[in-house]
């Protein structure tokens, strides 16, 4: 059993605030098991909820407190596992926390941009939202040594950080699993939740992304390749990073006539998933994206690493006209932060270019000897 590093202080703001807890995240990363951890503990009497019964989503529906006030009875805390599937879920939990001040309501959901859509404006004021993505490294070191991960660290490269598929041993089984989630992704959340008519369409956009990631991503070569405007495929991917699988970084610049802005560049939340997209789990010795593969990881380790600390920094890369560029920077708190990544290598020079456009910035080098303290 992994702890969560969040688990604490959902736990803490449930006992502390009258707020809705929200806990965001794709399927499969252990949000129930969380919540589960979570209430396991608490002295209340608690009632939960799968929302994918259809007894309790015409009720949580309704917005009809006598119904709702019916199915809570004497029940202290309420918890809504998937209310993304429960109409008008936003309103519906308004009703509660207005009219049921004493109670305690926590809720999870997969698809952010259908939930978040729900309850963003009823809620206004109401919740304290929280982010649960697939294991992080900073998880792992509760339970392993330094030398155990660098040791596993090709596995998290080419199969992801997955709860199941880190518990399974055998290759065969994690790639087996990485393909039903993918299904999962495509099929249950982003089709189903968006309307999305060209099923086939997206998978294929999700497939040349997942052979781009890491560089920079052209809207009008990809909407040339599948045959659809710039902006439907700028909208499909808007649609993936809410579906928690594919997020942007665009770039970073203070001189608009030297530094590239205009294209972002696309990573994955996962390796695994990454990897089952294109039929690729070949070892890295044999691979030609290993470099790829490292700067995935460690970014979106890193985006982990952020939010789980609560850290405020906005997350960029950096790249001139010239070719010249980092793989990654961070501001925060007026402070520049550049890094470049590699994944043998232990030498690398801070690009004269960037000393002369940001000299008060930081540079480091992040490669498989140090990058613990950068991801965990």
């Amino acid at each position: 059993m992994i702890t969560r590093t969040i688990t604490a202080q959902i736990k803490n703001d449930l006992l502390d605030y009258r707020k809705i807890i929200l806990v965001y995240g794709p399927r499969q990363v252990g949000k129930t098991t969380l919540i589960k951890e979570v209430l396991s503990n608490l002295p209340l009497k608690k009632l939960e909820i799968n929302a994918d019964q259809l007894k309790y989503i015409d009720i949580l529906s309704s917005r009809d407190l006598t119904k709702m006030e019916e199915l809570i009875a004497d029940n202290e805390l309420i918890f809504i596992d998937e209310a993304q599937n429960i109409p008008d879920i936003g309103i519906n939990l308004k009703i509660m926390r207005d009219s049921l001040p004493n109670l305690k309501i926590i809720a999870t959901g997969s698809s952010s941009f259908d939930l978040a859509n729900q309850v963003q404006e009823p809620l206004t004021g109401r919740t304290i939202t929280y982010r649960l993505y697939p294991i992080a490294i900073q998880e792992l070191r509760q339970q392993l040594s330094p030398f155990e991960i660098k040791d596993r660290l090709e596995h998290y490269l080419l199969y992801g950080m997955y709860p199941e598929v880190l518990g399974l041993k055998d290759s065969k089984a994690k790639i087996r699993h990485l393909r039903e989630l993918a299904s999962s992704y495509l099929y249950k959340d982003v089709l189903k939740l968006s309307n999305i008519r060209n099923s086939d369409k997206i998978a294929k956009l999700l497939k040349l992304l997942a052979f781009q990631a890491g560089s920079l991503v052209s809207l009008h070569e990809l909407g040339k390749s599948l045959e659809m405007s710039h902006e439907t495929v700028n909208n499909y991917i808007d649609l993936l990073e809410k579906g928690f699988i594919v997020f942007r970084l665009s770039g970073y610049s203070r001189n608009l006539r030297k530094e590239i802005t205009k294209m972002n560049k696309v990573y994955f939340y996962d390796n695994g998933i990454r990897n089952v997209l294109i039929d690729n789990f070949n070892s890295l010795e044999w691979r030609q994206d290993t470099g790829a593969l490292w700067e995935n990881f460690l970014i979106s380790e890193r985006i982990k690493k952020l939010a789980y600390g609560s850290q405020f920094a906005t997350a960029y890369f950096w790249r001139t006209y010239t070719g010249v560029e980092l793989d990654y920077v961070e501001e925060s708190a007026g402070q520049l932060h550049g890094y470049e990544f590699k994944w043998k290598s232990d030498k690398a020079k801070t690009p004269p270019t960037w000393l002369e456009a940001y000299p008060d910035a930081s540079f480091q080098l992040i490669n498989k000897d140090n990058f613990m303290d950068f991801v965990g």
